[in-house]
């Protein structure tokens, strides 16, 4: 190994942070060097990140897997490192998870990517069932053995040697309210209509009626969402909207353009009388 690399980063990419960025950056003390890629937060995030000595630096927001790249190209251009920890700012790494990892690396071993487990807080507690849990994702890797791709708006990990699993969790704390949750599920679903759209795959009524039906049946009864109480079933029912919204966003209509055209076209009085019938 190079002696000028370090042997672990952390890296974070974030837009206004605030209330969870400080609990991110204090459980990874253990890491050599923090990485922040920021969004041009409006808020305290940049603060509380120079705070915590993390390297901090702007980037516009292309999407989440350009994000990340740039983050890794910048890691390997100004401060190289063996191995890199990726988390989202309102991930925060469990002590039981950092033990884990200071094991795995300081062990000799071909593995070159680790996936951990995320453990997501809703409304009122832990998620452990409804197939939000162990949500395995690969977030501790070398640079070079990692290939990032996407799938409806989400970053892909994609191992390109060796890997393993790792226990121990990541604490996931992604929503503050229903109503921050809806705002965020308004974004995931305009991503996920435009990469469906740009991979050919139709939408519609139909489609977006059976997938969001599907979708919570899955979470709620098959997966067992009902054994998380309320928040599971409030869970289920927030994911099912999701899905609709996303299966009918890939095809936005025509919303108006009729009437762009031409004022002349605009429906009559006798029209609208025989429409109402």
């Amino acid at each position: 190994m190079d002696e000028k690399k370090a042997k672990l980063t952390a890296l974070i990419i974030v837009l206004n942070g605030e209330r969870t960025i400080g609990s991110c950056l204090q459980s990874l003390a253990f890491c050599n060097h923090i990485v922040v890629i920021d969004s041009f937060s409006t808020d305290k995030t940049k603060e509380i990140c120079l705070a915590h000595n993390a390297a901090f630096i702007e980037n516009p927001f292309q999407g989440y897997m350009e994000q990340i790249r740039f983050g890794i190209d910048w890691i390997n251009k100004n401060m190289p490192s063996e191995w890199i920890f990726f988390l989202d700012c309102d991930e925060i790494c469990s002590t039981e998870l950092k033990e884990k990892i200071q094991t795995a690396l300081s062990q000799d071993s071909s593995v070159s990517a680790y996936q951990v487990s995320r453990l997501t807080w809703y409304y009122d507690r832990f998620l452990y069932h409804g197939g939000m849990y162990p949500d395995r994702l690969f977030r501790l890797f070398k640079p070079e053995a990692i290939t990032i791709s996407q799938k409806n708006g989400h970053p892909i990990y994609i191992p390109k040697k060796e890997h393993a699993v790792l226990d121990g969790d990541l604490l996931h704390y992604s929503y503050e309210s229903f109503t921050h949750q809806m705002t965020k599920i308004n974004g995931y679903a305009t991503r996920g209509a435009i990469s469906m759209r740009q991979a050919g795959k139709k939408g519609g009524l139909g489609k977006a009626l059976l997938h969001s039906f599907w979708r919570f049946i899955s979470m709620y009864l098959i997966k067992k969402g009902f054994l998380d109480g309320k928040a599971g079933f409030i869970n289920a029912c927030h994911i099912a909207f999701y899905t609709f919204l996303k299966y009918i966003r890939v095809d936005e209509g025509l919303w108006g353009e009729p009437y762009v055209q031409s004022l002349s076209e605009l429906p009559t009085s006798k029209q609208k009388r025989k429409n109402n019938e």
